[in-house]
């Protein structure tokens, strides 16, 4: 059966696969390696050959909502379930993607199974030499702008959204601060600003990264989706 909320959901105490997923067209290829670097244009079509001809074989397969989610370090769940399978991992991850509305979604042949955020599209992670990957395995670049939210989680932004700095990498970002002109801060200083940032008040603190030095500024995580333009609970 076809739709959002039909079918019988996977039984607990196991890892999930995606064709756990009612009405899920059954499309995937081997696995293969992510495809980095690519621009938002190149993201919105990046999908597998095998989706493409599906896609044109049947437009009008109705999308699924409330069956796939991912969370604050990246993993896309099957109702709350995590998909051991590498092979549908990385096919999930080839073909996601957002629609005009800011809903994101893994295509899975002709059908759409919307994805439930946890907080952001895409989760980053924190290279050695300040450059950032997302949770797809894309680079992600350039960085346009840097932010802190009440409870310390850091926020990137770039052409393909919004990304959530991997909390396991935080450490390694702190080390990064500077102030507004770049000059050094000691650990006293550094987490006396983050007390202020977190306020949502304006500081003088930027971040050394690969793409360049960028002020670090405050969010409210409740504004996130509005500010950056993305659904975290899609529905019909």
């Amino acid at each position: 059966m076809t739709g959002g909320g039909a079918g019988r959901p996977p039984g607990g105490g196991r890892d999930a696969h995606y064709s756990d997923i009612p009405g899920l067209a059954r499309v995937t290829g081997p696995a293969r390696d992510l495809a980095p670097g690519r621009d938002h244009e190149e993201d919105c079509c990046a999908v597998d050959d095998s989706v493409l001809r599906a896609m044109a074989r049947w437009p009008d397969v109705p999308a699924v909502f409330g069956w796939l989610s991912l969370d604050r370090r990246g993993r896309f769940l099957i109702k709350g379930e995590t998909i051991a399978n590498r092979a549908a991992r990385e096919f999930i991850a080839r073909n996601y993607a957002a629609d005009a509305q800011g809903r994101w979604y893994f295509q899975n042949g002709p059908q759409r199974v919307f994805v439930q955020l946890d907080y952001t599209p895409l989760v980053l992670r924190l290279e050695a030499d300040g450059s950032l990957v997302d949770h797809t395995a894309r680079t992600f670049a350039p960085l346009t702008q840097v932010c802190m939210d009440e409870a310390g989680a850091v926020l990137l932004a770039g052409p393909r959204g919004v990304g959530l700095l991997d909390d396991r990498d935080l450490d390694a970002f702190s080390a990064r601060l500077r102030g507004a002109r770049g000059e050094p801060l000691d650990e006293d200083e550094v987490a006396a600003r983050l007390e202020t940032l977190a306020t949502g008040a304006v500081v003088a603190l930027s971040v050394a990264l690969a793409d360049g030095s960028f002020a670090v500024t405050p969010v409210r995580a409740a504004d996130v989706p509005r500010r950056f333009g993305f659904e975290p609970q899609p529905g019909p």
